[in-house]
């Protein structure tokens, strides 16, 4: 076997495989033999069917997965032993494929055109520094923030004079349509010019309204009746509420079973301990969202920063082809810019990783996934009897392969870990900023002098 690599460009090049029959014959009769004894044929014993029988039968067939497994391991070997920076897939040169004869074998020469990015060197010590911002974290943010948890663990009762913000349980009727349902009307829904109907009203009590006047929107009475939003629309006319119940929503009291809900049981005893706690999850949250801004601004310092040339009209042919039938060559174009970035980005990444040796283990995959698990459940603390739920549910997760959630993760992990190898030589620009700013920045909107 013989394979040559022909550079056309900088960023363009031909890889040519020759084979011999001495390169595939071997596998192609260790196939056949195989076949021989696997192969039931009308007339031959099990396993003892005549080798030429085989050939005749499916021997072309035989070569040409024989030959196109060697073309495909000696191609990816060439690569991978030669550290080319191939972007894309190496694309058969389909002319001299198809005059290929299969009939006749004997030396094959297959050719494939490889899109190369150039070489780049990623100094990441040689990079401007880079803006890293710390959020002066006040008693403001740590008052909204204890408002929102009392909202969102707040105590239900169940008053018989209905107030402001009160949710009216009933059954709603429209007779001369026969319509009826049992429902929930929020009071914060109705508009000001009735809120006095469903103000002081009790149990056994009968609402009339306008359907279509009363509330704040479409989405509202949608939600009243029961009905698709685009259906509201056709609602007209009074309709009656019989009241059955009134719901308040009362702010969580600040008592340690409001503690214990929000960090887990015994975390906290005190009102003052369970304030230091609060506080230090949200400056930890900010911490992960100042982070996530220090990320991108790395990745823009990066792609700004290392030239890398990639053969664009390659690229968008071969984007073209492999994703046929799900975007044009217009929106392959309009997307390419971004694409580019993230094709830069991940070629900076592997090179640095590769310097650096970095290894992704399945632990560090499942650790990972048990804070995610956390996160999304709202858990704060480290409560041992969710212990076992949180590993079965991170577990479950990695295993479905469905959804590829393994690599996905892996892939985070991988992130992250670059990440740290690259802030650790990247100089930053240390700013403390108040947490309007920072949510500025987030959004792009930051100021030219920030």
């Amino acid at each position: 076997m013989e394979v040559l690599l022909e550079k056309n460009s900088p960023t363009l090049a031909s890889l040519k495989v020759k084979l011999t029959k001495e390169d595939y014959q071997p596998k192609v009769d260790k196939t056949i033999k195989d076949y021989s004894k696997r192969v039931n044929l009308k007339g031959f014993r099990p396993g003892k069917v005549p080798a030429h029988v085989i050939q005749r039968m499916y021997g072309k067939s035989i070569l040409v997965d024989e030959v196109n497994n060697l073309l495909s391991g000696a191609v990816s070997n060439y690569i991978r032993e030669n550290k080319l920076q191939v972007v894309g897939d190496p694309i058969p040169d389909r002319k001299s494929a198809d005059e290929v004869n299969w009939d006749t074998p004997n030396e094959f020469e297959f050719s494939y055109d490889l899109g190369i990015a150039t070489d780049f060197d990623a100094n990441l010590s040689e990079l401007p520094a880079v803006k890293r911002y710390s959020i002066n974290v006040d008693d403001n943010e740590l008052n909204k923030t204890l408002d929102s948890l009392r909202e969102r663990f707040a105590d239900s009762a169940h008053p018989e004079v209905s107030e402001v913000g009160d949710m009216i349980f009933g059954e709603l009727k429209q007779e001369s349509t026969e319509f009826t349902t049992r429902t929930a009307v929020p009071t914060k829904q109705v508009n000001e010019a009735n809120q006095a109907k469903f103000i002081g009203v009790k149990k056994d009590d009968i609402i009339t309204f306008d359907i279509q006047t009363t509330f704040a929107d479409q989405a509202a009475i949608a939600h009243i009746t029961g009905k698709k939003k685009e259906d509201v629309s056709e609602l007209s006319g009074e309709y009656t509420l019989v009241v059955e119940d009134i719901t308040r929503q009362a702010p969580a009291e600040l008592n340690n079973e409001f503690f214990d809900k929000v960090l887990g049981p015994g975390v906290a005893d005190t009102e003052e301990s369970f304030k230091e706690k609060v506080l230090e999850i949200i400056k930890s949250n900010y911490e992960r969202e100042t982070e996530a801004l220090l990320r991108r601004d790395i990745e823009t310092a990066l792609i700004d920063n290392i030239a890398i040339e990639v053969p664009e009209e390659f690229l968008k042919n071969w984007l073209e082809k492999t994703n046929e039938g799900k975007f044009t060559r217009e929106q392959i174009e309009e997307q390419f810019t971004d694409f580019q970035k993230s094709l830069k980005l991940s070629l900076i990444k592997n090179k640095i990783a590769d310097t650096a040796a970095i290894k992704v283990e399945y632990p560090e995959i499942l650790d990972f996934t048990r804070e995610m698990v956390k996160g999304q459940f709202g858990i704060y603390g480290d409560d041992d009897s969710m212990k076992e739920t949180i590993d079965r549910v991170a577990q479950g997760y990695l295993a479905d392969k469905e959804r590829d959630n393994y690599t996905s993760i892996f892939n985070q992990v991988f992130d992250n870990k670059v990440l740290d190898v690259i802030r650790g030589q990247v100089s930053t620009d240390e700013q403390t900023i108040e947490v309007s700013e920072f949510e500025a920045l987030a959004k792009g909107e930051a100021k030219e002098e920030v």
